[in-house]
């Protein structure tokens, strides 16, 4: 590279000794090509002398760290999503477990003089009974808190909860994949209890296992039911989620 360099002035020398006399070196076309040369050529020394190279591998290095950085952020962000749900599940479950004590104390748990059909093994209250099967259901015992949600419903068929025992028979059905068994519980709970606390939400379910069927049609009568009739629920917003993802999908 030296040698080069040494070329290039040479060359410089030789035009500037053999060009028209009259003209200035620093107006001479030849000497501003070759000074020209010589700057490129500089800054290839400079770049073989890792100068450049040092410095994009230091960026490098920083942008792998930003990567690693937003990774462990985006770990963190979907813990907390995470978190966040499984609490509002939580309280969810608790505030309808505190509205059955109360519908369940002012309602009565049946019909007076009214038999009760009794399944095996089916003793003691309504509450208690409800109690046993929603804690089931909390606790991720499916199967389990259908058959408990089902011996409910044939020993208190009149009691003060049953509208609710159906719909989260419904629910455990739902969160099995058996949205055909779900389907007919939430449409029980439409049909038998149109004054229930939990009609938009069955209606939404309805909608929603409807969907799972692939049943476009009566998903969407369902979802615009709730949207309808029950704007001001908070199953009307789902409703209408579930609505533009049909749109989008064209369903």
């Amino acid at each position: 590279m030296g040698s080069l360099r040494l070329l290039v002035a040479g060359l410089a020398v030789t035009a500037i000794t053999s060009g028209c006399a009259s003209t200035p070196p620093e107006q001479d076309p030849v000497f501003l090509r070759l000074n020209d040369m010589d700057a490129r050529l500089a800054k290839v020394e400079r770049i073989l002398g890792n100068q450049s190279l040092v410095e994009l591998a230091q960026q490098l290095e920083t942008l792998q760290a930003d990567v690693r950085s937003l990774r462990g952020d985006l770990e963190q962000l979907q813990h907390s999503t995470d978190t966040g749900r499984a609490q509002q599940r939580d309280l969810y479950v608790d505030l309808d477990k505190r509205l059955q004590a109360v519908e369940g104390a002012t309602s009565g748990a049946a019909a007076p003089g009214s038999a009760r059909p009794a399944t095996t093994g089916a003793t003691g209250t309504d509450q208690g009974y409800y109690k046993t099967a929603f804690d089931l259901l909390k606790g991720g015992e499916y199967d389990k808190a259908i058959t408990a949600f089902q011996q409910f419903l044939a020993a208190f068929p009149d009691s003060g909860l049953a509208d609710n025992a159906q719909y989260w028979l419904g629910e455990a059905y739902y969160v099995n994949k058996d949205f055909a068994s779900a389907l007919k519980s939430f449409r029980t709970v439409v049909d038998r209890w149109p004054g229930s606390r939990k009609l938009p939400d069955a209606l939404l379910k309805v909608g929603y296992c409807n969907y799972e069927l692939k049943r476009w049609a009566p998903a969407r009568e369902a979802l615009l039911e709730v949207t309808r009739n029950h704007a001001d629920s908070p199953s009307a917003k789902l409703a209408a989620e579930r609505l533009d993802r049909m749109d989008k999908e064209g369903r």
